[in-house]
C-alpha cells in the first residue's frame, strides 16, 4: 500500500488588490452615449479596439480615443490587441465624422491616433491632415494631440501631418532597440527615433 503524503506550502492568504488596481465602471449613462456617438458617426476608438481597461472611465467623462483608418492594421506587433490583416478602403467621411464626435462630446483637448495603413503609399497621411483640419475647423478651441505611425520612415509623410500643425504630436517607440525584432517585427526602432527627431526640428 502507497504511503499518503500531504503537503503544506504554507501559502499566506490573498491580500486585496490596492485601490488604485481597481477598474471604476463609472457612470453608465455617459457610457452609453459615447457608445451610440462612436457607432452613429462609423468611427472607431483605441478604447474599444485595444481593450483598454481604462474605457469605464473615460467614457464617463465623455471622452475617447480616436482610431483613424478602420479597426484593422497592417503590422503584427505582439502586444497589441488591435485585429491585424489587410484593411479595407478609407471612409472619407472619417475626417468630418471625428469632428463632429469631437464637438458633440464637447472637448477642449482631443487625442487622435490610427492603425498602420502600409497598404497605402502615404501610409494615411493626407487622411491624418485632413482629420486634423476638420477638427479645427469645427473646433476651433479645442487642442489636437495626435499619436502618429512611422508612415515607414516617409518623411514627406510626416511634413504632410506637420503642415496641418496639430498641438502636439506624439510617436511611441513601445520598446527599446533589442527587443524590436521581438515585439514589433515589422517596425524599425532607429526608424522611429528619427520620426521624433524630425518632428522635433519641424517645431523648433
Amino acid at each position: 500500500m502507497r504511503e499518503l503524503r500531504v503537503i503544506s506550502n504554507n501559502l499566506k492568504p490573498r491580500q486585496p488588490k490596492p485601490e488604485w488596481l481597481k477598474i471604476r465602471l463609472g457612470d453608465p449613462t455617459n457610457q452609453n452615449q459615447v457608445l451610440k456617438l462612436i457607432e452613429g458617426l462609423n468611427l472607431h476608438t483605441v478604447c474599444q479596439e485595444a481593450r483598454c481597461p481604462n474605457i469605464f472611465e473615460c467614457w464617463s467623462d465623455r471622452t475617447a480615443t480616436f482610431m483613424l483608418g478602420g479597426d484593422i492594421c497592417t503590422r503584427h506587433c505582439g502586444f497589441c490587441a488591435v485585429g491585424k490583416g489587410s484593411p479595407t478602403a478609407l471612409d472619407p467621411a472619417e475626417p468630418r465624422h471625428v469632428a463632429e464626435a469631437v464637438a458633440q462630446l464637447n472637448l477642449a483637448h482631443t487625442v487622435i491616433t490610427s492603425v498602420n495603413r502600409d497598404d497605402l503609399p502615404d501610409g494615411g497621411a493626407a487622411h491624418w491632415a485632413e482629420t486634423i483640419r476638420q477638427v479645427r475647423e469645427l473646433n476651433p478651441e479645442c487642442k489636437i494631440e495626435v499619436l502618429i505611425p512611422d508612415f515607414n520612415g516617409d518623411e514627406q509623410a510626416l511634413n504632410t501631418v506637420l503642415d496641418a500643425a496639430p498641438d502636439v504630436l506624439n510617436h511611441n517607440t513601445e520598446t527599446i532597440a533589442r527587443l524590436y525584432r521581438r515585439v514589433r517585427p515589422d517596425a524599425d526602432c532607429q526608424q522611429s527615433r528619427t520620426r521624433l527627431r524630425r518632428a522635433a526640428a519641424r517645431r523648433d
